[in-house]
């Protein structure tokens, strides 16, 4: 079950662009969203979140600019520099599953990663950089494929910056950010650059010692519906990592909450890629044409159960994953009149190739000790859709769609009984009709077919590498299917309040298991909740908003009492109030609410729920210069940002023993920052 209670202030919501936003945008795309979606959006839960918006936020790292999106809440298990993990509609969606995320309409989940199906690192983003959010909850959209069954979020950069920006920022923790960007006029055009450098290290005993590098470098000419751009974007990090400690040994006084129990735990990772956009629009047609090639590297080192598989040398594993990924997006869209009735028809191809290269090594120290597996993989699809966007009245408007996936997956093993080839393929069907039976109201109906992929290497695989014994091969496809009904009003002026009724099913949750090096069989589950957002700005200086949900989550078929998903929150929420008085003086706080959640199928081990709040006080200094005090957790919460329950065994114990597993909610932190725009 889930529940996500956000109130986000949003403050600074002027009519003017924002120094950060494209101007060369057309108005339907940079519109705020907040100001009215009717007539826009096909679903009560979907929407477009501004540049204001996401200024407006204070984030502790990268991912949580995807908490702009109603319901997804963003946390960390393992410090920085490793991908986030994610909740939404009552989904653990680990480090991404489910969650489809693109940015410039490059996917960031990674198929048949070494640790993670759909593995999502988002620490290359660029927070100044982003023009603008949209995000889109259940399978009711044939122009979103894989991963994006609970939901997905695409953020998109600014092709020109209004004016040029340059900030460094200091804070607890080691913490240390420069960041420069703008977007000179050149050789016809204008060439957006961008560096950021940071450094930190947290509140740990052992400090995680983050350090990251990122570039933006693009070319663009023309506007957003009639040009094009180049991009080229490259990111390095390397990590110490703070995984989950278990609550016994933090019971006995054994570490403190921010110790580590293997202190050579970390990893790396790497994040190159070349994109480039086309777009033509003319009175009767429009086209876009999006091609990429992303080159990622991944290293990480975990030990999560500490000495239960080897007493002497440690259960630490290393996860290496090398990949080279190219695709192409295409759509072509016919604009359709006749009468009063008014239909845009578009047909999509999107095309994906992965490289891979991954492994799961036994270590210590980071030194190699044995190999369980090694695989190159090779997975290649190819998805085509249809939609037709019709304006039947100005009461009536539909959107109906089909979307065709065919997936082919080769697996090289270093075992010769897990390598082969599969095949799969999948027609999903969706409709969404939206009823305005008055100004200011309308009604939605939701209806649609999704899937997400498992694993490559769990496809063609007959023995589990670990033990030996026999395995299962999986589907390479997996189904999912929703139902959604929703409301939109605008009672009054300045507020805006919508709500979103869902039921989302899955055949099975199949998931690699890269902790593992094997697949493992889910059961069927179904997820229904309850969404309710809600946006106030009274004034012109003071924005308010609340979004609440409620999901319940549950396993079919599953045996007498142990329906449960374990991780399926039970409460997220977040509550902000941002002000922006036309003096210097501007601010915000937001309050975080994640609530309590089954660890274990039988519902017989729980997690509290956890609060944050975080705030933003501004003062400007000149038409160039302000000043900026962030604030994180200031109630000072000792509470857990993630936590799991499993078997465990730490040195000196005879047996392994069963145990909460967390990751502690850093303390009270401040960073201070100084802005320069010209």
């Amino acid at each position: 079950m889930i529940t996500t209670l956000r109130l986000v202030a949003v403050g600074a919501l002027c009519c003017h662009l924002p120094a950060w936003a494209d101007p060369m945008l057309p108005s339907v795309l940079i519109h705020n969203a907040r100001d009215s979606d009717l007539g826009l959006a096909d679903s009560a839960s979907a929407g477009s979140v501004s540049r204001q918006q996401l200024e407006a936020r204070t984030v502790y790292r990268p991912g949580e600019l995807l908490e702009a999106a109603p319901g997804v809440l963003v946390t960390q298990h393992s410090g920085e520099g490793k991908a986030n993990q994610f909740f939404l509609r009552g989904f653990n969606l680990d480090h991404g599953t489910d969650l489809r995320s693109t940015v410039d309409d490059m996917p960031v989940n990674q198929r048949s990663h070494a640790h993670g199906q759909g593995w999502t690192d988002l620490n290359f983003l660029i927070p100044e950089l982003a023009a603008r959010l949209d995000y889109k909850k259940g399978p009711y959209s044939a122009r979103e494929g894989d991963f994006a069954s609970a939901g997905s979020v695409a953020v998109t950069y600014a092709n020109r910056l209004a004016r040029a920006i340059s900030s460094v920022s200091a804070g607890h923790g080691g913490y240390r950010r420069a960041m420069t960007a703008a977007s000179p006029e050149a050789f016809g055009g204008n060439l957006l650059y961008a560096l950021e450098l940071l450094h930190k290290d947290g509140p740990f005993t052992r400090p995680e010692d983050y350090r990251k590098a990122n570039a933006v470098l693009r070319y663009s000419r023309g506007f957003a519906n009639n040009g094009f751009s180049v991009a080229a974007i490259a990111y390095r990090g390397r990590w110490n990592a703070s995984d989950q400690v278990p609550q016994r040994a933090v019971d006995a006084g054994a570490i403190g909450r921010f110790d580590t129990i293997d202190p050579s735990d970390g990893g790396q990772a790497q994040r190159y890629s070349l994109s480039g956009t086309w777009r033509r629009t003319v009175a009767d047609s429009a086209s876009k044409v999006n091609a990429f090639v992303i080159r990622n590297r991944t290293e990480l080192y975990s030990n999560f159960t500490y000495f239960l598989n080897d007493p002497v040398n440690g259960d630490q594993f290393a996860q290496p994953d090398r990949r080279v990924t190219s695709g192409l997006n295409a759509t072509h869209t016919w604009h359709l009149h006749g009468g009063l009735r008014s239909t845009d028809l578009t047909a999509g191809l999107q095309l994906q190739n992965d490289n891979i290269f991954n492994g799961l090594h036994n270590t210590r120290e980071r030194r190699r000790l044995s190999v369980i597996r090694e695989d190159h993989v090779v997975e290649g699809s190819a998805g085509m859709f249809a939609e037709a966007a019709t304006q039947w009245s100005g009461m009536l408007r539909t959107t109906a769609g089909v979307r065709s996936d065919h997936y082919r997956f080769k697996v090289a093993s270093d075992r010769r009984e897990n390598s082969g080839s599969a095949r799969d393929h999948l027609l999903s069907p969706s409709l969404s009709i939206a009823f305005a039976p008055r100004a200011g109201a309308e009604l939605y109906f939701n209806v649609g077919a999704g899937f997400h992929s498992n694993d490559a290497r769990g496809t063609t695989a007959t023995v589990d590498p670990a033990s030996g014994g026999p395995a299962d091969r999986s589907p390479g496809l997996v189904r999912s299917r929703g139902i959604e009904a929703g409301l939109r009003l605008e009672p009054a002026a300045g507020l805006h309040t919508s709500v979103a009724v869902y039921r989302l099913a899955f055949d099975s949750e199949l998931a690699y298991l890269g902790d593992a090096g094997a697949t493992e069989a889910g059961l069927p589950s179904v997820r229904h909740g309850v969404e309710w957002s809600n946006y106030y700005k009274p004034v012109k200086w003071l924005s308010v908003d609340l979004d609440l949900a409620y999901a319940h989550a549950r396993s079919r078929g599953a045996a007498a009492g142990e329906h449960f998903i374990a991780g399926a929150v039970e409460g997220v929420g977040q509550l902000g109030v941002t002000v922006d008085w036309r003096g210097p003086w501007s601010g915000s706080a937001n309050l975080r609410y994640a609530g309590p959640r089954p660890l274990v199928e039988d519902n017989s081990v729980r997690t509290g729920g956890s609060t944050t709040l975080n705030g933003r006080i501004g003062y400007r200094v000149n038409n160039r210069l302000r000043l900026e005090l962030e604030g994180f957790n200031l109630l000072d919460r000792r509470d857990a940002a993630i936590a799991y329950f499993y078997a465990s065994r730490l040195q000196g114990e005879s047996e392994a023993r069963g145990d909460l597993h967390f990751h502690p909610l850093e303390p009270r932190s401040f960073r201070l920052a100084a802005i320069m725009q010209w």
